[in-house]
C-alpha cells in the first residue's frame, strides 16, 4: 500500500490540471450516513412524497420532516482528515477543484476554495416566493424555518425533479476533459451525471486513483490506481507522501 500512495503521489505532483470527485463515503467518517443506505433516509421515506420539488411546493411543512433529520445531521458533523486532506492538496497546488454530490459544506469547512456542487447546499436556504436568502444558522431558531415574508423556506440544495446547476456541469466537465490526474473518492459512481465523469477525465488521458472500502464497477474498468480503504486514513497518507514528494524536487 505504501508504494502505492507513493505512486500516487508522484503522479499528483506531475499533473498539470488535478480534481477530485466525491461522495456520501467521504462524509461517513464525519457521522453523516449514505442516505442511500439500509435504513438510510431514502428508505424511511418516500422519495416523491418528502424529497421531490413538487412535494416542497405542494406542502413545504411536511418535507421538513425529513429535511429536519438532515439538519440535524449535517449541522452537527465537521471535516475529517479527508476533507482536510483535500484542503491541504489545493493549498500545495497540487489539487484544482473537488467536483462533489455532497450537500454538507463539509469540503469547504475543510479548507477547499474551488468546489462544483452537483446537488446544492444545506448550509444556505433560499424563499422561493421573494427571493431572499439565509445562512441557515441564522433562521433554524424554529423549525420549518420561515422568511421575513413568513413563507417556509427551502434549502439550497437539489431535490428530485429539479436540475442539476447547468454551470456545475460544463465547469466540471471542462475540467475532466484537461484533468491529467483524477481523485474518485467514497463514491460508487452510480448516480448520473456525476458517474461520467471518470470516463470523460480517463477518455482525455487522465490517471483516475480510487479511494473507496471495497472496489466498484469503476475499478474493473477505468481506475489505474486502487488505494482501498477509508478515506480519512488514505488521504492524509497521500498528502504527507505528496509533501514529501515535492520536497525533493
Amino acid at each position: 500500500m505504501e508504494a502505492q500512495i507513493e505512486k500516487a503521489a508522484s503522479l499528483l505532483c506531475r499533473s498539470r490540471v488535478s480534481l477530485a470527485l466525491t461522495g456520501a463515503g467521504i462524509s461517513v467518517e464525519s457521522g453523516i450516513p449514505d442516505f442511500r443506505s439500509p435504513g438510510g433516509l431514502w428508505e424511511r421515506y418516500d422519495i416523491i412524497e418528502y424529497a421531490s420539488i413538487t412535494a416542497f411546493q405542494k406542502n413545504p411543512e411536511k418535507v421538513w420532516t425529513l429535511l429536519s433529520e438532515m439538519y440535524d445531521t449535517i449541522t452537527h458533523a465537521k471535516p475529517n482528515p479527508a476533507h482536510l486532506g483535500l484542503g491541504r492538496l489545493e493549498q500545495m497546488e497540487r489539487l484544482h477543484t473537488v467536483i462533489t454530490q455532497n450537500i454538507d459544506n463539509l469540503h469547504q469547512e475543510g479548507g477547499s476554495t474551488h468546489v462544483i456542487e452537483y446537488h446544492g447546499n444545506f448550509k444556505t436556504l433560499s424563499c422561493l416566493s421573494c427571493g431572499s436568502k439565509y445562512p441557515i444558522e441564522d433562521v433554524v431558531d424554529r423549525l420549518p424555518p420561515k422568511c421575513r415574508c413568513n413563507q417556509i423556506l427551502k434549502p439550497d440544495v437539489i431535490f428530485f425533479g429539479e436540475a442539476i446547476p447547468p454551470e456545475a456541469l460544463r465547469d466540471s466537465y471542462e475540467l475532466a476533459a484537461a484533468c491529467q490526474a483524477l481523485l474518485v473518492i467514497g463514491t460508487s459512481a452510480e448516480v448520473t451525471p456525476a458517474n461520467t465523469i471518470p470516463g470523460v477525465a480517463k477518455q482525455a488521458g487522465a490517471t483516475i486513483i480510487e479511494i473507496n472500502l471495497q472496489p466498484t464497477h469503476l475499478t474493473e474498468s477505468v481506475t489505474d490506481l486502487f488505494l482501498p480503504g477509508k478515506a480519512g486514513e488514505i488521504v492524509p497518507q497521500l498528502v504527507a507522501a505528496v509533501e514529501a514528494d515535492t520536497s525533493r524536487r
